[in-house]
């Protein structure tokens, strides 16, 4: 076999999964826009280019409040049904195009409310978007209901019944997501106690901007299955022998993290030492429009700072939907699927 070049258009034909990306961080700007001018919603500007500087990061000195400050734009235009599933669909269509087969898309009903629209109707048009997407471009996808950690511990709890009501109907996972810094975990330990009693799975920011001690509330206080970013995990090597040896996968989304300050650069980002060590980690974009990247860009990114090889890209993607939160049998059926096919594009384009 050749040497494997791994070009764009390469990785971005491989079938892919994605299991951190916000919805709300992961619009058209021109949709924005658009939605917008119909709700009569004011904008810093109405020109695209112009927009896209408001609600995507253009350097990497920002914090993490400043990077979620960027959300209250795409949230002034996603308060209806109609936005909502607008939203689901076209998030679902643009991943498409990066091979992406599989999408677990997370959001918090609690913030689009402010017009009127119920938590519930807000699910069913994420979801209505969401199957309509899966229809026209045939991507799989399942819904993550997340908590705030800043709003309180009674709307987590009112999310987790929300997930309980919508489970087997669309929504997969319950997460809580938000500043970590005076929010921890185990001041929501009520509502994940209400979702593991009712055989939901998780995943919970941590490890993003505090230590590892957050990491440690989410897994032994709120029973994560998985953790949402884990780029300060590094730090407390007894613990991450605990992650490693309990295979909860860590979402890892470089862009983001460096845009965030979580490493004060890409080549310190921890992603290759976990990968070595033999943590599953994945590649996630958290959000393409406020982290300006797509989950090709990500991969592309992983290949060209830490060196990856064809095997090491199958190990992720492989590791990526070994982690989804679909059923076992559907999941096991998928990645025989997805290997035979990664298996094959290599033949073809590089066997003799």
């Amino acid at each position: 076999m050749k040497n494997i070049e791994l070009t764009r258009d390469f990785i971005q034909s491989l079938p892919k999964a994605e299991l951190h990306c916000h919805l709300d961080g992961s619009m058209r700007v021109e949709t924005i826009i658009d939605l917008a001018k119909a709700q009569n919603v004011k904008l810093p500007s109405m020109d695209p280019k112009k927009l896209k500087k408001f609600v995507s990061v253009m350097d990497n000195s920002i914090t993490l409040p400043e990077y979620i400050k960027m959300f209250d734009i795409t949230l002034s235009v996603l308060q209806t049904p109609e936005s909502l599933e607008r939203a689901a669909y076209e998030l679902v269509e643009d991943v498409a195009k990066e091979g992406v087969i599989y999408i677990e898309v997370r959001y918090s009903p609690i913030l689009h409310t402010s017009n009127g629209m119920t938590e519930m109707q807000s699910v069913d048009a994420v979801l209505r978007g969401l199957k309509r997407a899966e229809k026209d471009f045939g991507v799989r996808s399942g819904v993550i209901i997340c908590g705030i950690r800043s709003i309180s511990p009674e709307i987590s709890y009112k999310l987790a019944e929300l997930s309980v009501a919508y489970k087997n109907k669309g929504v997969v996972g319950f997460d809580l997501a938000g500043v970590e810094e005076n929010f921890p975990a185990k001041d929501h330990k009520d509502a994940f106690y209400l979702i593991r009693n009712n055989n939901i799975n998780t995943t919970i920011h941590a490890g993003e901007d505090y230590g590892p001690e957050s990491i440690h509330q989410a897994i032994h206080y709120c029973g994560a299955n998985r953790i949402g970013h884990g780029v300060k995990l590094k730090q407390d090597g007894d613990l991450l022998n605990y992650v490693n040896d309990h295979r909860i996968p860590l979402e890892i989304c470089l862009s983001s993290n460096v845009q965030t300050a979580s490493v004060d650069k890409i080549e310190n980002h921890p992603f290759k030492f976990y990968k070595d060590y033999g943590l599953r980690v994945t590649l996630n974009t958290d959000n393409t429009l406020v982290s300006n990247t797509t989950l090709t860009d990500e991969y592309m990114l992983a290949i060209s700072t830490f060196k990856l090889n064809m095997n090491d890209v199958k190990e992720i993607i492989i590791n990526t939907f070994k982690s989804t939160f679909m059923g076992h049998r559907e999941r096991t059926i998928l990645i025989k699927e997805v290997a035979q096919k990664l298996d094959k594009y290599v033949e073809e384009k590089y066997v003799q």
